[in-house]
């Protein structure tokens, strides 16, 4: 047993059946209070298998003030699932439900039961001797292509280096299992995490990628070394994946296709649930980040090389070239402690470069975001920024009418996402477009 394992697992391993020795691929999903869970276990069957073995684990999770009907409800469900995985004909796909039952209320929630799975994925990976197979985050109402889980083990197979990676995702935009408004609403906010990611790859962020766990695969040897998953009840999955994207060897899984749930929910304090649900509300418009703040960041992120001791000693003049909101947020993030310590830990600029992105990192641009908001540019409708943003994007790709919607800007992004993205070379520049018309 592993360091992580004996130290850090909350529970010693909770499924008897012994793991194939050619498993290679654990796809981990959290459920609760799921009525389709089958339906989701039904449509990985469906994947094609690729060259290793793979397993399922549902990980039926509530806390301890759950009410006993719904306790009751992830007992039936465990017992449906191992039922049903009893009569399935192919061995190299398996499938386990584990009930995680009276989780403390304090941590209870998706990032304890992603942890509790994927923990369980690395007993199952060691005790085959395979610390480089990989975990794979997935969501109890979600669907994906058919090539799902061959491309997942050809990805890492082809990137054997890679610690991680960001899955590909499309919510549906029509259907019958939802109204048309649902539609709608996911629409814009897909629209507005593909208009923010892309807005953080124009300013020349090296580490923008998209963290939705229900899209993220990482290595077991990896996930230990990094501290496994955190115990958050949201954003559990932004705060998991930037500690590897930071690391390098990370990259987007780009030829396959998840598909997570547009419908609205009240599980979480913040994201897609949340975002669906305040739309049909009443809002017309999903609003995001304002361009300004965007050209902000970009200044900041240009002048990046500038702030190496060779380039300009004096911090001062490189603050008085910045926009005033950069130059308040760089001020109250005091900045020149971190430039310092930078600095002080380098031995040439590419290691100083690492560091300054350790520091503003993912969470300091959000951190930017607000406090710009806050100060001088307030949110407008998303559809007025990405079309702003598709108007200073440096590939020519053809440009949409002016009374484009938010679906026809969400497939130009989609369009440009798919075709995947390389960081800059931040030693080169970090230039971008003037803009098109």
């Amino acid at each position: 047993m592993t360091p992580y394992l004996q130290r850090r697992a909350l529970y010693a391993p909770l499924i008897d059946n012994r793991p194939s020795l050619n498993l290679g691929l654990v796809v981990v999903i959290p459920a609760h209070r799921e009525d389709r869970l089958l339906s989701c276990l039904l449509h990985l069957e469906k994947c094609r298998l690729p060259a290793c073995d793979v397993e399922v684990i549902v990980v039926l999770n509530d806390a301890w003030s759950d009410p006993p009907a719904v306790k009751e409800a992830h007992r039936r469900s465990q017992q449906q699932v191992q039922e049903w995985a009893s009569g399935r004909r192919t061995t190299r796909l398996k499938f386990f439900a584990v009930h995680a039952a009276d989780l403390p209320d304090k941590y209870a929630g998706v990032g304890l039961a992603r942890k509790i799975g994927m923990d369980e994925a690395c007993f199952r990976l060691e005790r085959v001797g395979n610390p480089q197979g990989v975990i794979a985050c997935y969501d109890a109402d979600s669907r994906c292509a058919a090539n799902y889980l061959t491309s997942l083990d050809r990805h890492f197979a082809n990137y054997p280096r890679d610690h991680a990676c960001s899955v590909y995702f499309e919510h549906p935009l029509l259907g019958a299992d939802y109204p048309e408004e649902v539609y709608a609403a996911i629409a814009q906010y897909e629209l507005h995490l593909r208009y923010y990611l892309d807005a953080q790859r124009f300013a020349g962020f090296p580490h923008a990628f998209q963290t939705i766990g229900s899209s993220m695969a990482v290595r077991c040897r990896s996930y230990q070394e990094q501290g496994g998953m955190n115990r958050r009840k949201a954003g559990e999955d932004f705060y998991f994946l930037h500690k590897f994207i930071q690391l390098g060897h990370f990259r987007e899984l780009n030829d396959t296709k998840v598909v997570p749930s547009p419908r609205p929910s009240d599980r979480v304090p913040f994201g897609t649930g949340k975002a669906v649900r305040a739309l049909l509300k009443g809002k017309k418009s999903l609003l995001t980040y304002h361009p300004q703040a965007v050209l902000d960041l970009k200044a900041f992120l240009d002048r990046m090389p500038d702030c190496y001791p060779l380039k300009t000693p004096e911090e001062s003049d490189l603050l008085a070239a910045l926009p005033e909101v950069m130059r308040e947020f760089l001020v109250a993030a005091d900045w020149q402690k971190h430039l310092a310590e930078a600095r002080g830990h380098s031995a040439d600029f590419d290691g100083f470069q690492k560091r300054f992105f350790r520091w503003f990192n993912a969470f300091q641009i959000m951190k930017f975001f607000h406090f710009a908001r806050e100060r001088a540019y307030p949110d407008l409708p998303v559809v007025d920024a990405a079309r702003w943003l598709a108007g200073h994007w440096p590939e020519e790709t053809p440009l949409l009418p002016v009374a484009a919607k938010a679906e026809d800007w969400l497939r130009w992004f989609r369009e440009i996402d798919r075709r995947g993205w390389q960081p800059p070379a931040i030693s080169a520049g970090l230039g971008g477009s003037a803009g098109r018309e």
